[in-house]
């Protein structure tokens, strides 16, 4: 497709969603895998099993996101070298984000045994739990350099506005996972270490995949790798600037639902299984909004390395389109069948309950959110990766304070203050968007 003709509306939202599908499909395999590890390790005799399994893939969920900026910063700086047309830069690029992966994946193995007791002892579980979900731990970090490899592997493509390479890799990779769980612990009788081996086994098989599409891919590029870009540390300044950023800002995330998850574990266990539902109302809208969030870093990214403001706005505002279409879509579907899925997630009547009661908060919150995960794509694509990090520490200079003074509201006050860091999130990141789009985002910036 021609670059002037992506200024139209109706092509700019035809590529938004070429490239946002791949993505929310691949994104709806990764609770299936959890599905089968569950039913999988839950129909073994002993429930400590199961516990384990689950204290691991949470330990390690909260590990590898704090490395998503290596598939987001891998993104937004490829988008923009494929804008100005310099397959050098794209091909230098890869291998400066594949030496980073591999080198920190290494690094965490290296320092596995205290990274691992932490995160146990933070986590809490049984101390028969524990020590189960430390072995499947051991065995789990052994993949930390396939996993980040392939982080940078996705990134790249995408950043190219390849989105289908992400659901190949995610369908393959899950797919092997499923079939070593059922081969492992139905067929030769292991236990949570055999869960642990199919997903290492899966996520080596995805790298080696991942690199035959990178060969076939760097064929098509002109250029050569430099050894002065891939092997002197100050050839890394701007990788290392962008994802410095993402780190503190997913950090500050993470920080976010840890603080609102343990807040809701004082009020008891019903609140904590009752927020851990309708924290998956927002997960199962976060899986279609990141795909257009992603989507829109590739048009972005591509816009700015080429100077096209034009194609930048068509971008945002079928971006907008999309993510607002479905939050809305989101918030209905809450509002009138929020029971039905409360019902579907969980039998327990005292959950049900008490779930139901917090749902008009779940209404809500798309509506409020969705900035955040449209801007977040939009920063990424532009490399205002600061701008990120500041909306985090922004959001959270509102989000403990307003649970300070809420807390004689009980869980109301916690959904309240999260719905608030939320906002703020949204508020600064539109802010940010604006003032750019006035003075730097635009054919002739003005003086200030």
């Amino acid at each position: 497709m021609a670059s002037q003709d992506l200024v139209t509306p109706s092509a700019a939202r035809r590529r938004i969603w070429t490239l946002a599908w791949p993505i929310i499909l691949s994104n709806i395999t990764v609770p299936l895998l959890g599905l089968v590890d569950t039913a999988v390790v839950g129909h073994l005799p002993d429930s400590r099993y199961l516990a384990a399994v689950t204290l691991g893939a949470t330990l390690f969920s909260f590990l590898y996101w704090g490395f998503g900026f290596l598939r987001m910063g891998t993104t937004g700086l490829t988008s923009q070298a494929t804008g100005r047309e310099n397959d050098s830069e794209v091909r230098n690029l890869l291998g400066q984000s594949l030496l980073l992966a591999i080198g920190i994946g290494l690094l965490l193995i290296l320092f596995s045994q205290p990274l691992i007791g932490l995160g146990l002892w933070l986590l809490d579980g049984s101390e028969v739990a524990t020590g189960l979900a430390a072995e499947y731990a051991q065995i789990r970090i052994l993949s930390a350099p396939a996993v980040l490899a392939n982080y940078a592997i996705i990134g790249w493509f995408l950043g190219q506005q390849n989105s289908r390479v992400t659901l190949a890799i995610l369908v393959l990779t899950n797919g092997v996972n499923i079939v070593l769980d059922l081969l492992f612990v139905v067929g030769f009788g292991m236990t949570s270490d055999g869960v642990a081996w199919a997903t290492v086994i899966a996520d080596y098989t995805a790298l080696a995949f991942g690199a035959w599409l990178v060969s076939r891919q760097l064929k098509l590029l002109e250029g050569r790798f430099l050894r002065e870009r891939l092997l002197k540390l100050a050839a890394y300044a701007k990788l290392f600037q962008v994802n410095a950023n993402l780190f503190v800002r997913t950090l500050g995330l993470l920080f976010a639902m840890a603080f609102f998850t343990s807040r809701g574990a004082v009020q008891g266990d019903t609140m904590l299984a009752a927020n851990a539902v309708l924290l998956q109302f927002i997960m199962l809208t976060s899986y279609a909004l990141d795909g257009f969030a992603h989507a829109v870093e590739a048009l972005i990214g591509r816009s700015v390395g080429r100077r096209r403001w034009d194609e930048f706005g068509a971008a945002v505002r079928s971006a907008a389109w999309f993510s607002l279409m479905t939050a809305a879509t989101a918030s209905l579907v809450f509002a009138l069948g929020g029971h039905y899925l409360i019902a579907m997630l969980t039998s327990l009547p005292e959950v049900r309950d008490t779930a139901g009661s917090y749902l008009p908060w779940m209404v809500v919150m798309p509506l409020i959110a969705v900035w955040s995960y449209l801007f977040d794509g939009v920063f990424i694509g532009a490399t205002a990766t600061r701008e990120m990090r500041n909306s985090i520490f922004v959001g959270l200079a509102v989000y403990l304070p307003a649970w300070w003074l809420t807390q004689g509201f009980g869980n109301h006050g916690l959904w309240l203050s999260f719905l608030l860091f939320a906002l703020v999130r949204s508020a600064v990141l539109s802010a940010y968007f604006l003032h750019y789009r006035r003075t730097r985002w635009q054919s002739v910036p003005r003086t200030l």
